[in-house]
């Protein structure tokens, strides 16, 4: 990792850490679910849905949308932390 990487992580405020981690949280929902339909069936042992889906495809959905929301602010708050200057090349 270069020395202006590291500074520029530095740089972030707190606030792209908890958006990037809420990002890879709604992500590993979104994945789980697709992966293990059944998982809010097995965790609560409760069956909202009457077991037709719909559940899991409204987590499906939501966790989808939540991990383009969080990526996105978490993107636009690394790109808004300031940056060291560049060092130009002198002859």
């Amino acid at each position: 990792m270069s020395n202006e990487s590291s500074k520029a992580r530095s740089n972030v405020r707190a606030r792209f850490w908890f958006q990037a981690a809420f990002g890879m949280i709604f992500t590993a929902l979104l994945i789980l679910t697709i992966a293990v339909p059944d998982w809010v069936e097995e965790v609560f042992r409760v069956d909202p849905d009457g077991g037709n889906g719909a559940l899991e495809w409204f987590i499906v959905a939501v966790c989808g949308a939540a991990a383009v929301v969080s990526v996105g602010l978490a993107r636009a708050e690394w790109r808004r932390a300031p940056r060291p200057p560049s060092v130009m090349a002198t002859d």
